[in-house]
């Protein structure tokens, strides 16, 4: 299967209700399928090999995802924020391609000779070669629907390949077609660049589910926006979420939100305290997933969160710290470094297997293992009763002396005090002990604490050797747009000094 079948199933089932935008001028089912039959028509016709999408979030990316997929082109969407040495390496990778991008930053594209277009000359471009007859011809499953290069938080980005069967499979492993009731409306806080946006994108549609987006985050702006446009369901990153526990109480009535998922990075205890303390009607869902995977493999439902938010069991509290269990579709195995299964409680890497596990990136060969398996570059373990911590990235890991230790173990801790709202801790060079721990933080605003006093509380859960030896404070931290840290920035910056 691929995405043009998941489309044309959608505005043959429901076709006359409206899927992106808002629900006065948003695109009803059967439009997004006429326009993506224009934007084939387009592609095809400028011979192009790949569609680079250069621009926020909004009706113009389904357009151009389905387009792409119709025409049997991956869609390429690539950081409009990246500066002219990183877009340029990028750009290089995709010399047949043609590209979108707003009203004013064409040029960006022009000027390595790409044919391009501002995302409204694209749309009315297409809108007069919309129809709702395709002389296409079904792309091959097995070919590249998506290209998602990767956030290079711990190295240069790489460039996923999504084939058709890897998306088709995630959407139909994990909702219902035309599940959702005419009023359902999720709001979607994730650039495009992100495998969120696109799985988002794909799985709302094949539900029925009307997409809506904020471009540029703002708490208030949110709240509103979930008001205004009786929204149901909402994506966000942690980060989000804190900022929107920072807003006054008189704001955060949402009387029509019944899901908020998060994910892509930690979510600080605190936080997810408040907010379930906040928003009783809410179900609150984290997800764990990679681009790799097409995004979610291992969920951890409103049910969950509920128990154990009130648990007396520590065990079953713990829960709300990881990031679920493995989705059915999902094999998930934590192995040793030599690739050994390893059993409850042990810390190993995480590996999964499924048809939604893409394991392929540009330009190099497969990357899973002889039995499918891929090597996801995160260590956690699974609880007695198969829930999945996660406990960061292996490349994270601090060597000092002959131990090993996970910077997130680290950072939960100085979480966990009522002054730091941010942390990240990371390994620098030292001559005695290979590296040491430093950690920068950010404190809540009017705070005075002293380093010397986050040393002592890392110390009261800690071993000393888990101590940071050096504590700073920032007024933020390096993250990306989707709250991941950039820790290689906060390494140059801490040595820096």
């Amino acid at each position: 299967m691929n995405l043009s079948v998941l489309l044309d199933m959608a505005a043959d089932g429901f076709g006359d209700r409206t899927v992106i935008g808002r629900r006065a001028g948003g695109l009803t089912a059967r439009r997004l399928r006429e326009l993506s039959i224009g934007g084939a028509r387009a592609i095809r016709a400028a011979r192009a090999d790949a569609v680079i999408y250069l621009a926020p979030n909004g009706p113009a990316f389904p357009v151009a995802l389905f387009a792409a997929a119709r025409a049997g082109v991956p869609l390429v969407p690539i950081n409009y924020r990246l500066g002219a040495e990183q877009l340029t390496v990028l750009l290089a990778n995709h010399p047949g391609a043609i590209g979108i991008s707003p009203t004013g930053a064409v040029d960006r594209l022009t000027q390595w000779g790409m044919a391009s277009s501002t995302t409204d000359d694209w749309l009315a471009a297409i809108a007069e070669l919309a129809d709702d007859t395709d002389e296409r011809t079904d792309p091959d499953p097995a070919t590249a629907a998506a290209l998602i290069y990767t956030s290079g938080t711990t190295s240069a980005p790489k460039g996923v390949l999504l084939r058709h069967e890897n998306l088709t499979s995630y959407v139909l492993g994990s909702v219902e077609f035309g599940g959702a009731g005419a009023d359902e409306a999720s709001l979607i806080s994730v650039p495009p660049y992100h495998i969120a946006a696109v799985a988002n994108a794909i799985t709302n549609l094949y539900a029925g589910r009307r997409t809506v987006v904020l471009e540029q985050f703002d708490a208030s702006q949110w709240l509103a926006l979930v008001r205004d446009e009786q929204i149901t369901h909402a994506l966000v990153v942690p980060t989000m979420v804190a900022r929107l526990m920072e807003r006054p109480e008189s704001e955060l009535a949402v009387p029509s939100l019944r899901n908020l998922a998060y994910g892509g990075a930690p979510m600080p205890a605190r936080v997810l305290a408040r907010a379930l303390a906040s928003w009783p009607h809410v179900g609150f869902v984290n997800a764990y997933g990679l681009t790799e995977t097409s995004s979610t493999v291992a969920v951890l439902g409103p049910i969950e969160h509920r128990e154990a938010s009130v648990s007396a069991d520590p065990l079953v509290r713990a829960r709300l710290s990881s990031v679920g269990r493995p989705v059915e579709s999902v094999d998930l195995e934590i192995r040793d470094d030599a690739g050994q299964p390893l059993g409850a409680g042990a810390v190993g890497r995480i590996w999964v297997r499924g048809a939604q596990v893409s394991g392929a990136y540009a330009g190099s060969e497969p990357v899973v293992d002889a039995g499918g398996y891929f090597d996801t570059r995160d260590r956690g373990y699974l609880d007695a009763d198969g829930y999945l911590f996660v406990l960061g990235r292996a490349d994270d890991t601090i060597i000092r002396g002959a131990e090993n230790i996970a910077p997130a173990e680290i950072e939960d801790v100085l979480l966990r005090h009522p002054d730091v709202e941010d942390a990240v801790v990371v390994g620098i060079p030292d001559e005695v002990w290979g590296e040491r721990l430093a950690a920068a933080v950010v404190l809540r605003p009017g705070s005075s604490l002293d380093p010397g006093e986050l040393q002592a509380h890392v110390r009261e859960s800690l071993r000393s050797s888990k101590t940071p030896d050096r504590i700073l404070v920032w007024t933020e931290l390096p993250r990306t747009e989707t709250g991941k840290l950039i820790r290689r920035e906060a390494v140059i910056r801490i040595v820096a000094g």
